[in-house]
């Protein structure tokens, strides 16, 4: 587990170099680590090396895991929702950072308000039009968001995305800077202002915060690659 402990010292580094490249503080970036097929044990390991926002792509797999895991963690659902599991999700996940449909938002209301709770939301964007994602495009978001600012039990935060894969982090710096001027124009199209950007992976998350992520998603490079 020592290099878990390892893994997140140097990601914290990486990160306030980014952020201090970028005017900010490393205060300023929220650091979430993504936990898919990862087991309890590993997790907690995180947890114990400072982690304090975890991500899960699946609600069934967050299901079996979060009753597991103790200490102060916020929760986000990164990957695809149906609507048909929103009522999960929203007993599960502090955040769901994949909303990309006025439908899904409205299955989210309704259920968080039968929960009695307020659950924050980013809106997903397709920032590079690929058919194997999903996400709203560019040009839709801000009807999107139009359409679902007011709908009680869930609060708009900010947008996130996942743009196209390049090994070289440097051809996804304009994704990145597309992502932020879509923000920077939008964050106050809410009753409270939009404050997350949600963008760069373990790949590239530094790149993303230069280009203004205030939230990054990691998995690999702190947990090691993935069992599939």
């Amino acid at each position: 587990m020592d290099g878990i402990r390892a893994n997140v010292a140097r990601i914290r580094d990486e990160i306030a170099a980014a952020a201090e490249s970028s005017g900010r503080t490393a205060e300023a970036i929220t650091l979430v680590a993504v936990s898919k097929t990862v087991e309890p044990i590993r997790i907690q390991a995180a947890i114990e090396a400072g982690i304090r926002h975890l991500g899960e792509n699946r609600v069934q797999e967050a299901q079996e895991k979060v009753p597991l895991i103790h200490g102060p963690v916020t929760w986000h659902m990164v990957g695809h929702l149906q609507r048909n599991k929103a009522g999960q999700a929203v007993e599960l996940f502090d955040m769901i950072q994949s909303v990309d449909s006025k439908r899904l938002a409205e299955a989210l209301s309704r259920r968080a308000l039968q929960a009695d709770r307020i659950v924050d939301v980013l809106v997903e964007v397709n920032v590079g039009g690929e058919a194997s994602k999903i996400g709203i495009s560019p040009e839709e978001t801000e009807s999107l968001i139009e359409d679902i600012k007011d709908l009680p039990g869930i609060s708009v935060r900010g947008l996130m995305t996942i743009p196209p894969y390049d090994p070289n982090p440097e051809k996804v710096r304009p994704y990145f800077r597309r992502m932020h001027e879509l923000f920077q124009r939008l964050k106050d199209k809410t009753p409270t202002p939009m404050v997350h950007l949600s963008m760069g992976m373990s790949s590239d998350f530094a790149v993303a915060i230069e280009e203004g992520a205030t939230m990054v998603r990691v998995g690999t490079a702190i947990f090691g690659a993935r069992d599939q």
